[in-house]
């Protein structure tokens, strides 16, 4: 149907910025999970948001953007309060928040690998900066 290529445009552009942004979620969700923290600010969540675009973001990002990112991350709630709002406002203690997370996890991030690699076998990626 599309010859030896698939198409890089519409719906195949726009499901590569999704599955970049979903996995940015699951990176940040995981190192919040897993425990990863600034031990001199540990209810900051910038380590692990930082983590994330690192990961999953910066390098399709130009400077510009880079450094929009940064600045960005002094907006970031405190990882307290993002529990609480992850939560619904439901009086769950940290610890069930977070394990209620890591099951989320397992199939979330079994959906995000999945997409990785169709994109992958149809070599569908792109890897320009914006």
């Amino acid at each position: 149907m599309h010859g030896a290529e698939w198409p890089k445009v519409g719906a195949t552009l726009a499901l590569m910025w999704l599955k970049r942004g979903l996995r940015f979620i699951q990176v940040f969700l995981q190192s919040i999970c897993d425990g990863e923290r600034d031990e001199n600010h540990p209810n900051l969540i910038r380590v692990n948001a930082t983590k994330a675009y690192e990961m999953a973001l910066k390098k399709y990002h130009g400077w510009i953007v880079q450094k929009i990112f940064q600045a960005a991350l002094y907006a970031a709630p405190y990882k307290s309060d993002f529990l609480k709002a992850l939560s619904k406002g439901q009086n769950v203690t940290e610890e069930e928040c977070l394990e209620k997370t890591r099951l989320f996890l397992v199939n979330f991030t079994a959906t995000i690998d999945v997409i990785y690699e169709m994109y992958t076998k149809m070599n569908a990626e792109l890897n320009y900066k914006v």
